[in-house]
């Protein structure tokens, strides 16, 4: 099969392909469009960047066909607003030409309008977990009539902790539907949450699992600390026509704010914040500016590392080591998407080796060092830095080895010793004699009169 024409996908369809510039299908799409309509569950797992999301959603326009009734027929859960943002722009892009209705619904907006919206009629609701089960409880929207559910990046919903509220919509929709599910991994945990829901499904599986995009070029460099790495990215930056498109990823959002102001050199319509604290807007805007390309430096926490579709990402920066190691294929498959070339670069203190060198033995492949230029300042570590990467160390070693005690094992520390001597005191005295105290159970004859002994 060479055309999308083999796989029997409709001429409205097709001419919207071409529109937009796909003339062949993916191996993903070539062997899950005629599982999907043939009516079959179906696991999907492909690297990061082959077309998942068309896979499903052509067969699945196929099998709702036009706009019928106010009940949705089809549901597709993503993890993040982002995601549901750019699946509805997706859709979009592939339906000029039917009149499917399809309902974007995510947290932090008003549940009034998104609830209208389904109950004047939506074919497919696109959502996150917790926001469905919201509109399901207080605005009694209609789910009855589900057909197909999709749940799409389910393992990065196992690890943002929506099991329960998958477990809850599963609750609540129809038990005899067709199931789909789509990821870049295939983890126990979702494995085991394909039983609780899919019954003897068709596993497909394009590339072994956690498999980095062959398009991508993969650096490291050796750096000893953060200000060094703020100083290499500055430097790498300041190559505006090789660096045109960059996400940098960090770990924390403490970090990203102390790297976006520390980039104060570049100007401020050129590069975003996006993190879990900023508003829902302010995500919305900046995604889809940095989607059309008006700016040029996204610096991010892993709420853009899965599913995030944007053309033309030049380099992805890895200014922290993923500790999750599934997430550094996800990073970088946001680069060398559709088959184009890109560039990972990853940043590597010394308390960081530990995680890359799991990270190599995951993905099966050696992320070459990079010699840092000579024109970049590197800066002498402070002490509490320094400190906290050897007591990182320290954990690792402990994690390999229980046995191991490093210089920074745990001590006890004043006060719980204070407290160990109380509890270890003899029980409480009552009378005295010339040598100190005597036991309670040693009885002392008084005087009804207070202060006299008898003799």
């Amino acid at each position: 099969m060479t055309s999308f024409s083999d796989l029997k996908i409709t001429r409205q369809y097709q001419n919207a392909l071409e529109e937009l510039g796909f003339e062949k299908p993916t191996p993903i799409q070539i062997k899950a469009i005629p599982a999907i309509r043939s009516g079959q569950h179906v696991i999907g797992i492909a690297q990061t960047g082959t077309g998942k999301t068309a896979a499903y959603l052509l067969p699945i326009f196929h099998k709702i066909g036009y706009a019928k009734g106010t009940a949705a027929r089809c549901i597709i859960i993503v993890p993040s607003k982002e995601l549901v943002v750019q699946l509805v722009e997706q859709v979009t892009e592939l339906t000029p030409y039917t009149d499917i209705r399809y309902v974007g619904i995510y947290g932090g907006v008003g549940r009034k309008a998104q609830a209208k919206a389904i109950h004047e009629g939506a074919d497919i609701i696109i959502s996150t977990p917790r926001r469905l089960l919201e509109l399901y409880e207080k605005e009694h929207i209609q789910l009855n009539k589900v057909e197909t559910m999709v749940l799409d990046e389910a393992d990065r919903m196992m690890d943002m902790g929506f099991r329960g509220q998958i477990n809850a919509i599963l609750e609540v929709v129809p038990t005899k539907k067709q199931n789909l599910l789509f990821s870049a991994t295939f983890s126990a945990r979702v494995e085991e949450l394909s039983w609780n829901f899919m019954d003897f499904p068709v596993k497909i599986e394009i590339t072994p699992e956690a498999t980095p995009v062959e398009t991508v070029e993969q650096v490291r460099y050796d750096v000893p600390n953060f200000l060094s790495k703020i100083r290499l990215l500055q430097h790498l930056l300041a190559d505006e026509e090789s660096f045109h498109r960059i996400i940098v990823f960090v770990k924390t959002k403490k970090t990203a704010n102390a790297v976006f102001n520390a980039l104060s050199f570049i100007a401020s319509e050129q590069k975003r914040l996006i993190h879990s604290n900023k508003g829902q807007n302010t995500r919305i805007n900046a995604f889809k500016d940095f989607k059309e390309g008006k700016i040029r430096i996204m610096i991010s926490t892993d709420v853009m590392a899965r599913g995030i579709d944007i053309k033309d990402i030049s380099h992805v920066i890895n200014f922290d080591v993923p500790t999750v190691y599934e997430d550094y294929v996800h990073r970088i498959g946001r680069t060398g998407r559709a088959f184009r070339t890109g560039a990972a670069i990853t940043f590597v203190t010394k308390a960081d080796k530990y995680h890359v060198k799991k990270i190599e033995e995951k993905i099966r492949m050696f992320i070459p060092n990079r010699l840092i230029p000579e024109s970049v300042e590197i800066t002498e570590t402070p002490f509490h830095e320094n400190q906290e990467m050897e007591r990182a160390i320290d954990q690792q070693k402990i994690k390999d080895d229980p046995n191991f005690k490093g210089a920074f094992h745990e001590k006890k520390s004043y006060k719980s010793k204070i407290k160990q001597k109380k509890t270890k005191r003899p029980p409480k005295y009552t009378g005295k004699t010339n040598s100190g105290y005597i036991s309670k159970t040693k009885k002392v004859k008084r005087s009804s009169k207070k202060g006299r002994h008898k003799k």
